[in-house]
């Protein structure tokens, strides 16, 4: 039996035995009280918010709220936002991931795969040193963006707007996991860093705009209610399973849920690496109060608020890579790619990656050379739709995935950018790299399509 599977069937059996001692107290809960009184009248009442969620676009906010659109309300809630919900979803998320480091840190190592003894030190120093991570699109772009919905929705679904709850995404994708939880098993990812909480932002906002939508037809799909249920399980399974617990019960057990899945490449003692899938699911008790209840939601997507998904953009560049001549690599094409918030016409902010195979004087074998960074775009003339701009940001670029030969670097440059339409552009843009540690200067051009979600800039 592989390390994988003892400690896919340790977690998966840790799981189930929780989920069903809750599941088989409930009854005997229920029993008792059934004994001790008559059961009481029913009584109907029908309401708007689904438990203890409420809504950014049912509230009545000052239309100079918006004057400055970025202002951040996660702190300090002034418009109706249920701050106690969110405290208390942050609280079981922290308390329950930090319980699991706990468990595993007790299991013996075959089955944990940790080194005894050295939890805390090999946190201290894979935090030190974030890395361009090697996990496939499957787990960078779909695992950890779902995960991003996930906590994205904790903070929408407490009544924040959209922009609130991608920072309040932002923070725990970085700080719980990627420098807490994670960072006791592997060095932070830099790419995960950026694209939980903004493919999270996207995503996380078309579940729950989903989800409202089937709420507010009855929680019906093409006129079947049992449709309508699985989509709404497998479009926020930890919440479908809170609401469901609460009616099977008819008691208020659960004021609401979350929950993560994590899929992570784990280096093994002998040089390889093995996969392991984590799944776990987390409530906050409720206070077990008879309900006479049943759930409805309205549903709107209007409101006013001009930071949303439309800020979100991805592209797909090609252009041309000049290297320093110490590296003794030909100019070459090269591919890029990019996810970013164009937070205006006056500004964005992206994470850029661009990579080639090519060839290096002496190796006689083509190599990868990768470069990644964060760059800011600033925009002049912002009123046209013909833009010139500057950029600027820093990064690293790496050769044939070796870490050891990897150069920090710092970058400006110039360009067009074009705006075809509300959801796309044309960007043209010039750019030097030039490395600090080994004193060497790189230059490119690309070509970039734009692609904005939502209603784009409008």
């Amino acid at each position: 039996m592989t390390a994988f599977s003892k400690s896919y069937r340790f977690k998966k059996s840790i799981s189930s035995l929780i989920f069903s001692s809750v599941l088989i107290g409930m009854p005997s809960f229920a029993n008792a009280q059934q004994d001790q009184q008559e059961e009481p009248e029913l009584v109907e009442i029908e309401y708007t918010p689904r438990i203890t969620n409420t809504d950014w676009q049912n509230f009545k906010v000052d239309p100079s709220f918006y004057e400055d659109p970025f202002q951040m309300s996660l702190f300090s809630p002034q418009n109706g936002e249920d701050s106690e919900r969110l405290w208390s979803q942050t609280k079981s998320i922290f308390t329950f991931g930090f319980a699991v480091i706990g468990v595993i840190a007790l299991l013996p190592e075959d089955i944990s795969n940790w080194e005894k003894g050295n939890i805390l030190g090999k946190w201290d120093e894979n935090v030190k040193n974030p890395v361009w991570d090697r996990d496939g699109w499957v787990i960078n772009v779909v695992g950890h963006g779902y995960f991003g919905g996930v906590y994205y929705q904790a903070a929408r679904k407490s009544g924040y707007r959209q922009w609130d709850s991608f920072l309040y995404s932002t923070l725990m994708s970085t700080f719980y996991w990627e420098f807490g939880i994670e960072a006791f098993a592997e060095k932070p990812s830099i790419q995960d860093l950026w694209l939980t909480p903004v493919i999270g932002w996207g995503l996380g906002e078309w579940m729950y705009q989903q989800e409202r939508s089937i709420l507010a037809d009855n929680g019906e799909v093409w006129g079947s209610e049992t449709l309508g249920s699985v989509t709404l399980a497998v479009l926020d399974p930890v919440d479908a399973i809170s609401v469901g617990v609460n009616n099977l019960f008819d008691h208020e057990v659960f004021t609401a849920g979350t929950g993560y899945i994590s899929a992570n490449e784990v280096p093994l003692a002998n040089g390889e690496t093995e996969n392991q899938y984590q799944v776990g699911v987390t409530y906050q008790l409720g206070s077990g109060k008879r309900k006479h209840r049943k759930y409805r939601s309205t549903y709107s997507k209007v409101s006013g608020d001009p930071v949303d998904v439309g800020v979100l953009g991805i592209s797909f560049g090609f252009g041309r890579v000049h290297f320093d001549p110490v590296w003794q690599i030909p100019d070459d094409n090269w591919y890029e790619y990019a996810m970013g918030l164009y937070l205006s016409p006056r500004y964005s902010l992206r994470l850029q990656y661009a990579r080639q195979d090519i060839f290096q004087a002496g190796v006689d074998r083509k190599q990868r050379y990768e470069n990644y960074s964060i760059s800011n775009q600033v925009y002049f003339y912002p009123e046209y739709d013909l833009r010139p701009f500057v950029s600027f940001g820093f990064g690293e670029s790496i050769l044939d995935k070796d870490y050891d030969r990897k150069t920090f670097q710092l970058h400006y440059g110039a360009g067009l950018h074009y705006k075809i339409a509300t959801k796309l552009a044309l960007q043209v843009d010039a750019r030097n790299y030039y490395s600090t540690n080994t004193d060497t200067t790189e230059s490119s051009i690309t070509t970039t399509l734009i692609y904005r979600f939502g209603q784009g800039e409008f």
